[in-house]
């Protein structure tokens, strides 16, 4: 850690400087706590529970690349025949105690119970809606690989996972786990932290590379000039899972707006764009849906194909046509 170039007096730092909360939006950070905890949360969260459709993960057939949204970040991605769990998130709050960040009704149809052997287990970040202990340990026997950016896999070997299977780097650093199998950890620009201390551990997003595909998947973070040179680097993806929800203009900074989500997507040079970060948890002040209204809206007219499957729904992407799904969140209140 100390030797990245990215960490400097005890902290890790973005590409650019920015402000977590910034300052001429008019809240701080106590004001947009309070808000959050004690204003009108009726557009929050949907007054139903969530649309699903459960996915069998054991059965799907592993010559077909697809993947599974599991709402929020979680993604069980298949590619390549290998089996690969992104942010995995099954308990029913994402926080360190049970009364803060409530999962929606209806969106929690995954456990642990669920998922086949896992080749790779891929974390972003340390936030609680990214790395969850419990699902984690629950996971813990099924899970042969993990990847995470620095500092990180410390979490891990605190919680007993053998270190020979953790694999934690810096921003632009190949993983290479098989000759026809890697993963790239990637600049994001967000920040981390579990409790009090601030930026102990490295965020990141992440490049699945097989010969005959690359999947993109951002991890929570502003938008930046990043999203170009990935798209240089890697001369596209096939499909990008892009954070698109929990934004404000307070921390604007550090997570994207739909509209940025959109340039992002056509920045790294996207096929296909699925959506992440939205439909479990109510952790900004915008109306539940309207991340998805929003997206819908920008991604008209752009040079990729917007995928949005209800959790649990298989999305099959690469070479194969591509499947429609409707606007679910229109069927919703």
């Amino acid at each position: 850690m100390e030797a990245s170039p990215h960490y400097v007096n005890g902290q890790f730092q973005n590409l650019v400087p920015v402000q977590v909360m910034n300052e001429k939006s008019g809240e701080n950070r106590l004001v947009a706590t309070a808000k959050f905890l004690f204003g009108d949360k009726s557009e929050l969260s949907p007054r139903e529970p969530m649309l699903s459709k459960k996915t069998d993960l054991r059965q799907l057939d592993p010559a077909r690349d697809g993947v599974v949204w599991m709402g929020h970040s979680t993604f069980f991605l298949q590619l390549g025949g290998r089996r690969i769990l992104i942010d995995p998130v099954f308990s029913p709050y994402a926080s360190p105690v049970f009364f803060i960040n409530k999962a929606f009704s209806g969106s929690n149809v995954y456990t642990a119970a669920d998922m086949p052997e896992i080749d790779v287990l891929a974390v972003s970040h340390d936030h609680w809606d990214h790395l969850d202990y419990p699902t984690v340990m629950a996971l813990k026997p099924k899970i042969k690989q993990i990847v995470c950016p620095l500092g990180v896999g410390e979490y891990f070997e605190q919680w007993g996972f053998d270190l020979s299977i953790i694999h934690e780097e810096d921003w632009d650093t190949e993983i290479k786990l098989a000759e026809d199998f890697s993963v790239h950890i990637l600049p994001s620009q967000h920040f981390s932290g579990r409790f009090l201390e601030r930026n102990p551990t490295l965020w990141c997003g992440m490049a699945f590379v097989t010969p005959a595909r690359k999947v993109y998947y951002t991890g929570d973070g502003g938008y930046g000039e990043h999203f170009k040179a990935i798209g240089r680097k890697f001369g596209g993806f096939d499909l990008m899972l892009g954070e698109n929800g929990q934004y404000n203009m307070a921390w604007h900074d550090i997570h994207m707006l739909p509209e940025e989500t959109a340039q992002a997507a056509v920045d790294v040079g996207a096929k296909v764009l699925l959506p992440a970060h939205g439909g479990k948890f109510a952790l900004s002040r915008h109306p539940w849906q309207e991340p998805y209204r929003e997206l819908a809206k920008a991604s008209q007219n752009k040079g990729y194909k917007l995928l949005t499957p209800e959790i649990g729904e298989l999305a099959v992407f690469g070479s194969e046509q591509l499947e429609i799904f409707d606007a679910w969140w229109e069927r919703m209140e």
